[in-house]
């Protein structure tokens, strides 16, 4: 089998910080190897130095039998090297056509030829099953919408080797299918996918190869179907964690949310369901079902055109996020990069930036007191860092999410609702999440979880509410979590009539 890309000795630092020692890497054609370790082992540093974002301090890259360092990204995609990255970064301001097309624009003589444009965008949307205009703005997507136009944007590039940094974080279950349906048919042409990915079953599934990082140093490279997640998961981590989702000890009291009717027009109606003290719902669904649109309108992010919000009995109107924060209620968002942090602030200032104006008098600020709010949430997260004045964005995925976290705990919140609360965080953060998510319901808390991982939604969730197309079409208690009841839901199907 032909040997696509050799990644030899390669080793990398910042300051004196070392991200690699002398890491080793292999790609064949026709074949999808999977690499993987915790949040911080060097997987995306490496994949960076290939596509020329990094330069490697030390070691050999062969791409195509040649020896090769590439100077930028641009140099990679004309060299059809292609990476579908975690963070996504479109120009929001521009169209679906236009940022696929970018740098590589369709011409007609001088003029660019945006018919052109949008009939291949069409067709490498198509190929994953996604029907986006492809003349809508980025900035009226999605997360997960524009995390499929970044896929096919990759897919125009006619890439022979593509690295899929964290692909599948933010779509759901019937767009991996599609997804894993388009990589398949890469395989088949000899391409070689370079896929990073947290989610196990997502590896089991389509990987050929998987090598292992730890701690910026290769651990192992097996064949997949000789390995197990123990194994995987000890390589990564160091320790086997035998229990991933805590034992359910939190019990359901009192009614504190109770949803009525609610409605938004063009996005969702007539949905209806409680939410208790000490109790995980969880609120499934595929991607355009709803699930986000839901729960920001219940944050007063978006405004409801129909239906009634009680709380604690007593009838709400929230039409802010500042009347959400004031009624207890935290929401945890699906990008926390975008929404949920300020990435070039310290760790102290972002853990206290909800309540500071409690601490504040005019313009100065009680600096002693947020300090010691900060540190104490440090200490109560168990937060990785050097120090409360960290920059933020130099955290590790599962940490920066701890952060977001941190920030509403000191509000104290009733109501605490995760949207995607583990995307992109490596599967030893996963397990801390979600002990803290059950100590929290332990508390008293009502929490509500949106999640695209069927196996983290059924093993965090007491119950479920299932939406369909902005419908809620069903629910589910405990003894009825499968993924089977649940897609049945997801697709339209009441109980009982798939």
């Amino acid at each position: 089998m032909e040997l696509l890309l050799r990644m030899q000795n390669i080793s990398k630092s910042f300051g004196t910080n070392q991200v690699l020692r002398e890491v080793q890497f292999e790609l064949r054609a026709g074949e999808v190897h999977a690499l993987i370790g915790e949040n911080g082992a060097g997987k995306s540093t490496l994949m960076k130095i290939l596509m020329g974002i990094y330069s490697a301090d030390s070691g050999r890259i062969t791409v195509f039998g040649k020896e090769q360092t590439f100077e930028s990204p641009s140099q990679a995609l004309h060299a059809k090297v292609a990476m579908i990255h975690q963070e996504l970064n479109p120009i929001m301001e521009l169209s679906v056509a236009e940022n696929i097309f970018m740098g590589k624009e369709e011409r007609r003589g001088i003029f660019v030829d945006k018919k052109k444009q949008e009939e291949k965008t069409r067709e490498y949307l198509g190929m994953l099953g996604v029907e986006i205009p492809p003349g809508t703005l980025m900035k009226e997507l999605n997360v997960s919408e524009m995390q499929m136009v970044e896929i096919a944007k990759a897919l125009s590039y006619g890439a022979r080797i593509i690295i899929m940094d964290e692909p599948t974080s933010a779509i759901t279950d019937s767009e991996v299918e599609k997804l894993f349906g388009n990589i398949r048919k890469l395989k088949e042409q000899g391409a070689g996918i370079v896929y990073i990915s947290h989610k196990m079953n997502e590896l089991f599934e389509i990987s050929d190869r998987i090598t292992v990082f730890r701690d910026g140093q290769y651990t192992v490279t097996a064949e997949t179907k000789n390995v197990t997640p123990q194994r995987l998961i000890k390589a990564m981590v160091g320790r086997e964690i035998n229990e991933i989702y805590p034992e359910h000890k939190s019990h359901a009291g009192e009614t504190l949310l109770s949803v009525k009717n609610a409605g938004r027009e063009g996005e969702f109606k007539d949905i209806s369901f409680e939410l208790h003290r000490g109790e995980k719902l969880g609120i499934a669904g595929l991607m355009g079902a709803g699930r986000t649109e839901l729960v920001m309108a219940l944050f007063g992010a978006r405004k409801l055109t129909g239906g009634s919000v009680e709380i604690k009995g007593e009838a709400v109107d929230i039409r802010t996020p500042r009347d959400a924060i004031r009624r207890k209620i935290a929401l945890v968002t699906e990008d926390r990069k975008l929404y949920g942090l300020n990435l070039i602030g310290c760790v102290g200032d972002n853990i206290v930036s909800v309540v500071e104006r409690k601490y504040s008098k005019g313009i100065f600020h009680n600096r002693r007191k947020c300090n010691g709010l900060a540190e104490d949430m440090v200490k109560r997260l168990s937060i990785k860092v050097t120090g409360i004045r960290q920059i933020t964005g130099s955290l590790s995925g599962g940490n920066q999410q701890k952060v977001v976290l941190a920030k509403w705990l000191l509000n104290e919140p009733d109501i605490i609702i995760f949207d995607e609360p583990t995307r992109g965080i490596d599967v030893g953060a996963k397990t801390e999440i979600y002990k803290i998510i059950e100590e929290l319901a332990c508390e008293g808390k009502g929490i509500i979880i949106i999640s695209s991982e069927m196996p983290e939604l059924i093993g965090l969730s007491h119950r479920m509410i299932v939406l369909h197309e902005g419908r809620m079409t069903g629910g589910l208690d405990i003894d009825e979590l499968t993924q089977e009841n649940i897609m049945t839901l997801a697709s339209g199907c009441g109980k009982g009539d798939a």
